[in-house]
């Protein structure tokens, strides 16, 4: 892998990784578009700990609190019933289908998931869940001629069986082109949670999901070699400056606006690449990733 491609490529992982357009998925195209090599779920994951220390930054106030006061729970019962303690609890529970679905399914994940159909398929079927879920969202926000807007859940509202299905959600971003925020986001606001609720949880909860991934990457790559670290690291770098102006430009938005712009992109993108498929101008599988 080339410098100038690492670059590149870090900067699609930091500006896809918090929109619900799969990050993995655009990845997997910049590359094949552009004739490299794939990059592979190893230079995916390490680059991911770029856009999860952004998470870290623009949230630290949040997490700090939620983190001492589950620490505080552990030997203090009284504290277990505190909002913060618990969402350290939830955030837990929410990552165990990821982590055991990713332990299960790691060589389908690396291999035959990065077939461009089966990304083409997730980014256009994701994409109509997720048109369907903002347009629900938005019912009940505004009301209608005959009924009055309702009110729909905060995180305060969040429990141990919406946190699994918040994780379940999560899971079905281990398929590029799913998009992990889209699919936990849509999945919170079918939920009935406000916008702002169900995408802040979605990025708290990748939090020890993505860590966790780009550790045991990180530690595979060390131990085969085949990783180029200087261009992976830069990009990580580029991830991580690029994620951090995503998150603070996507949390305003959604606070106003529709995700139906990123709904068309997605079925736009997929019809594309089924077309460029179909017309064998691309590969749907992956050349050998880049080293």
């Amino acid at each position: 892998m080339s410098w100038f491609e690492s670059l590149i490529l870090g900067l699609v992982q930091g500006l896809t990784e918090f929109l619900p357009v799969s990050s993995s998925a655009h990845l997997r195209l910049t590359a094949a578009f552009s004739g490299w090599k794939d990059p592979g779920a190893a230079f995916t994951a390490i680059t991911q700990i770029g856009t999860e220390a952004a998470v870290l930054i623009y949230f630290r106030r949040d997490i700090g609190r939620i983190v001492a006061a589950w620490a505080r729970s552990l030997v203090n019962k009284g504290m277990r019933r505190d909002h913060d303690a618990q969402m350290g609890w939830l955030v837990i529970v929410g990552s165990i289908p990821i982590g055991v679905l990713g332990l299960l399914f790691k060589d389908q994940i690396e291999g035959p998931f990065r077939d461009l159909r089966i990304t083409a398929t997730m980014l256009i079927v994701v994409g109509v869940v997720i048109g369907i879920a903002d347009r629900l969202a938005a019912r009940d926000e505004t009301g209608g001629r005959h009924r009055a807007p309702k009110q729909r859940k905060k995180l305060e509202n969040l429990g141990v069986k919406d946190g699994l299905v918040y994780g379940l959600c999560q899971s079905a971003a281990l398929i590029p082109g799913v998009s992990r925020s889209g699919a936990t986001i849509s999945g919170g606001l079918f939920m009935g949670y406000r916008r702002e609720a169900a995408a802040r949880y979605s990025f708290l909860l990748a939090i020890p999901a993505v860590l966790a991934s780009g550790l045991f990457e990180t530690k595979d790559a060390l131990e085969s070699g085949h990783v180029a670290w200087g261009p992976t690291l830069f990009a990580t770098v580029i991830a991580f400056a690029s994620g951090y102006a995503v998150i603070a430009w996507f949390m305003k938005f959604i606070s106003t606006k529709s995700f139906m712009p990123f709904v068309w992109y997605r079925i736009a993108l997929g019809i594309v690449i089924i077309a460029l498929v179909t017309a064998g101008v691309l590969s749907p599988h992956a050349a050998e990733s880049a080293g």
